[in-house]
């Protein structure tokens, strides 16, 4: 049940015996008063029941999270979902057999199906969100690679006293690479380009 009508003396005693028909509390809820009733003469004679419709609240997190199974599910994965928020961004880490076919080549299925999440969640919530999406600890050997990646390229830069371009990559990665090269003195990185073909190009 996610909706119910309740009724009472009051909008408050409607709303209380709809919070525990539900089994829920005030703030997992939104309510629309359809009566505000009344009292009547001497709280007796010509009183009118107040009418209170009370739904559970749509949780984004919880919803998003859904919808990722169901993604899963039709590229028939059998895999567990762990939900992870520290204030307002959220860690959804898929747990199970077969999951290259989520990853895909460099992350590229992975960074896709994070854009359609980012998308989902920030749909109808009041909040803004921001998403990232880890399969069988992928993001944290990806982020190894694009460090290591980093400084190879930039010595390679500084060796030959030329610029190079690095492949195209989302903005999250590239923020890896600047980041890392941003305490190497001998180098610059800006990054070039126009998505989804934006790269970094690091400058001696």
């Amino acid at each position: 049940m996610r909706e119910i009508t309740a009724s009472g003396q009051t909008v408050e005693e409607a709303v209380q015996s709809a919070l525990e028909q539900l089994n829920t509390t005030r703030d997992q809820v939104e309510i629309d008063v359809i009566d505000e009733g009344k009292k009547g003469l001497l709280g007796l004679f010509g009183s009118k029941r107040a009418f209170v419709r009370v739904r559970i609240a749509k949780n984004p997190i919880e919803e998003t999270k859904n919808y990722l199974q169901q993604i899963v599910q039709h590229m028939s994965v059998d895999a567990t979902i762990h939900t992870t928020v520290e204030e307002n961004h959220v860690t959804y880490d898929i747990q199970g057999e077969n999951i290259a076919i989520l990853i895909g080549k460099r992350g590229q299925t992975l960074n896709a199906l994070q854009y359609l999440l980012h998308l989902a969640i920030n749909k109808s919530s009041d909040n803004f969100y921001t998403v990232t999406l880890d399969a069988e600890g992928y993001r944290g050997r990806r982020k190894e690679t694009l460090e290591s990646l980093a400084l190879k390229m930039a010595d390679k830069a500084i060796r030959l006293n030329k610029k190079v371009a690095l492949e195209p990559m989302p903005a999250f990665e590239r923020k890896i690479i600047h980041s890392v090269l941003q305490t190497k003195n001998e180098v610059s990185t800006h990054s070039d380009g126009r998505e989804p073909h934006r790269h970094i190009v690091i400058v001696p």
